[in-house]
């Protein structure tokens, strides 16, 4: 990559010539040599001036595994290692200039995709309690989803799945996706936590688990030649594959059977779109269960069906986002409201 840079600059500027490039910085520069062959020639070649080269360095590094980037709730030292980055990178681009485009050349950000509506006012009913897994475990949280069921009443109640003996005095609870197989034997041998949540689901205390939280929720989970004992509330086992079992958008279609259903304008059961990432699948899953969707573009559980209805547990392997055409947070907020006063 030295003479080659100028032809692929070249070749983005005409294959949208409506998007206009400002600038460029060079990434995983070989060394001060290398960095300047690369100036001379988009200079020589092009009109782009260069903003920044940032060299090869094992210390910008972000560890991967299986699924993709080591999230920040597992790595004790993120923000050590942002502030680091951040210096890294301060050193080698000249953030002035950048900062100058962006104000001078860039079209407003409203222009090309309007800011997100205000957050509605909160509500002012009665507020619920939602306790939400919360670790090295479990942690794929949309910030926003977070907010929108504040929004909706919740008050967020955070429990650690592998160091809290018990759960605290909540109304329901919201397991997200994660990596329970990484923390498998932790999540196993916290007994008295596991013993807690699966009474509390045959008391029927409204539940939502995505992913990784019905994998937590099956009788087991084997990865890697090793099985460790879940919380055992659903009729299903789960398994860790080496490929993914499901990846990409989904497109879903209510069954009438969900917890919380999304309607139509006409009160009928809707198609909405969702997302899902695994590679797990389940197994030994018991007959004649109710599902709360249909699986209409994906995978799901079993490429027919998703989000296993269990008293009020509601467990899908499809990660949802609370967007316009979907509210989510709201509904389940209010079946959790609706289910504590019928039960006060």
């Amino acid at each position: 990559m030295t003479r080659g840079i100028a032809p692929l600059i070249l070749g983005y500027q005409a294959f949208e010539q409506q998007i206009q490039i400002a600038g460029v910085i060079l990434n995983q520069v070989g060394g001060d040599r290398h960095e300047s062959k690369l100036r001379a020639v988009i200079e020589y070649y092009t009109n782009v001036p260069v903003l920044g080269a940032i060299h090869q360095d094992s210390r910008l590094a972000i560890p991967e595994r299986h699924l993709g980037l080591m999230p920040s709730n597992e790595d004790k030292a993120a923000q050590s290692k942002i502030t680091m980055i951040a210096q890294l990178i301060s050193e080698q681009v000249n953030l002035e200039k950048l900062m100058a485009v962006a104000t001078t050349q860039a079209p407003t950000v409203t222009a090309i995709m309007p800011l997100p509506p205000t957050p509605p006012p909160k509500e002012e009913q009665s507020p619920v309690k939602l306790g939400i897994l919360r670790d090295a475990a479990f942690g794929f949280y949309y910030p926003g989803d977070l907010l929108a069921l504040q929004h909706a009443g919740a008050e967020l109640i955070f429990v650690d799945a592998l160091h809290d003996t018990h759960l605290p005095a909540i109304d329901a609870l919201f397991i997200g996706g994660g990596f329970p197989e990484v923390q498998m034997e932790w999540l196993a041998n916290n007994y008295s936590l596991k013993r807690a949540i699966k009474e509390a689901i045959e008391q029927a205390m409204p539940v939502y688990a995505e992913c990784g939280g019905l994998m937590y929720l099956s009788r087991t989970l084997t990865w890697q030649g090793k099985t460790g004992e879940m919380v055992g509330a659903l009729p299903c086992d789960t398994v860790m594959e080496a490929r993914p079992q499901g990846r990409g958008y989904v497109q879903l279609r209510e069954t009438g059977k969900g917890l919380w259903p999304l309607l139509d304008a006409y009160g009928q059961p809707a198609e909405f779109p969702a997302h899902e990432f695994h590679y797990s699948r389940v197994i030994n899953l018991a007959a004649e269960l109710p599902f709360a969707y249909e699986v209409l573009r994906g995978t799901g559980l079993d490429n027919r069906h998703d989000g296993i209805i269990y008293k009020n547990t509601l467990a899908s392997y499809v990660h949802l986002r609370d967007v316009e055409n979907n509210h989510w947070t709201s509904r389940f907020v209010n079946f959790i409201r609706h289910y504590k006063q019928k039960n006060r």
